[in-house]
C-alpha cells in the first residue's frame, strides 16, 4: 500500500510493476539482469478521490499520457528493489504535489510616496544625462 496522505492511500494491486532491462551502460551484467522497473498507474480506474483525478489529468506532464496512465521508467539504481522504491516514491512526489494548493495572488499598488521617489529620481537621472551633452560657448 502506498501512503499518500493520512487519509489517502493506494492499494498495491492498482500499481502495475513489470521488471525490464535498463538502459545505458553496465557491461555484462546489463544483457542479463532484469533491474529496471516500469511503473504503470491508471489514474481513472484508481481509488483516488474526484479530486486528485482531476488535478493530475489537468497536467501537462509528459509522464501522463492522454489515456490518463501515470508511467514511470526507474532504471537509476543496479539493483531492483531500489529502483522499484524510487519508481513508488516518484508516483508518490507527484500525487503530492497535485494536492498542495496554490494560495491566491492579492494584487498591490505601489504607495503615492514610493511612486513620488521613483519619478524625482528618473529626472535627476535625466538632469545629469542632460549635463553631459556638448558643453556651448
Amino acid at each position: 500500500m502506498l501512503i499518500i496522505s493520512n487519509n489517502v492511500s493506494i492499494p498495491d494491486d492498482e500499481i502495475e510493476l513489470n521488471a525490464i532491462r535498463a538502459q545505458g551502460s553496465g557491461g555484462q551484467n546489463v544483457n542479463k539482469v532484469s533491474s529496471a522497473i516500469h511503473l504503470r498507474f491508471d489514474i481513472k480506474a484508481s481509488s483516488l478521490p474526484e479530486f486528485y483525478k482531476e488535478r493530475l489529468l489537468q497536467l501537462k506532464d509528459s509522464r501522463i499520457t492522454k489515456e490518463g496512465i501515470v508511467v514511470i521508467k526507474a532504471q537509476q539504481f543496479r539493483t531492483q528493489e531500489k529502483n522499484r522504491d524510487d519508481a513508488l516514491q516518484r508516483l508518490q512526489l507527484l500525487i503530492r504535489s497535485v494536492a498542495v494548493v496554490q494560495k491566491a495572488r492579492q494584487a498591490t499598488k505601489p504607495s503615492r510616496s514610493s511612486q513620488r521617489k521613483r519619478v524625482d529620481s528618473k529626472t535627476k537621472r535625466g538632469q545629469v544625462k542632460t549635463l553631459r551633452g556638448r558643453v556651448t560657448d
